[in-house]
């Protein structure tokens, strides 16, 4: 279940650097032993590079699906209604067993609004345990293969050489980058710009 690839051309620049909150895995969180559990069960089943893979397809389905991201929010349903729900998702798109049951395992703890964020730590704890630094790259609209090339050289530049890149579309940023590695977030889009254009130009006032 690839993501989708098709994109425009877009510079690739990463300014405007601030403090934010880290992306690297946090064991002591809810999600954190969530994804620990999940990590260690795939990694005794000898599933582990099926179930990252896996754990990633399903992030990508819940960023792409608006009535899939309803059932997993809505405390208002049924627990045996939203778990019967995914289960069909799951068994339709042809995940396997272990991601399963472990996502009926958070419908039956009532989890289900934080399986997005489990799903990311459980990507932050296998970047970590691999020696890696987690960046998240947001954009207006899919990287091209250029543009990929061009950031990873850029990153590189600034001393990030051993990256595990997560990708992710956003068109409310209208266009840009904005990326985040670990609690750096450089933030080079055109909503962020026109944003401080605004209020430069209402203080000049």
């Amino acid at each position: 279940m690839p993501a989708r690839t098709e994109g425009k051309n877009q510079r690739v620049v990463a300014s405007g650097v601030t403090t934010a909150q880290p992306v690297a895995f946090a064991a002591n969180g809810l999600e954190g032993r969530y994804a620990t559990a999940l990590y260690d069960l795939a990694a005794e089943q000898k599933q582990l590079d099926s179930v990252l893979e896996q754990g990633a397809a399903l992030a990508r389905l819940i960023d792409e699906s608006a009535p899939l991201r309803t059932v997993l929010e809505d405390r208002r349903l049924d627990v045996l209604v939203s778990r019967k729900a995914l289960a069909a998702v799951l068994e339709a798109q042809g995940f396997g067993q272990t991601i399963q049951n472990f996502v009926g395992v958070v419908a039956d703890n009532r989890r289900l609004p934080v399986l997005r964020r489990v799903l990311a730590a459980l990507e932050a704890l296998a970047v970590s345990r691999r020696g890696e630094v987690l960046a998240e790259v947001v954009s207006a609209a899919p990287l091209s293969a250029e543009q990929r090339a061009q950031l990873q050289a850029r990153l590189a530049e600034a001393g990030y050489s051993r990256l595990n890149i997560r990708e992710r579309v956003d068109s409310s940023l209208l266009g840009g980058l904005v990326v985040r590695v670990g609690a750096k977030l450089y933030d080079a889009s055109l909503k962020t710009r026109l944003f401080r254009l605004h209020y430069a130009m209402k203080g000049a006032a």
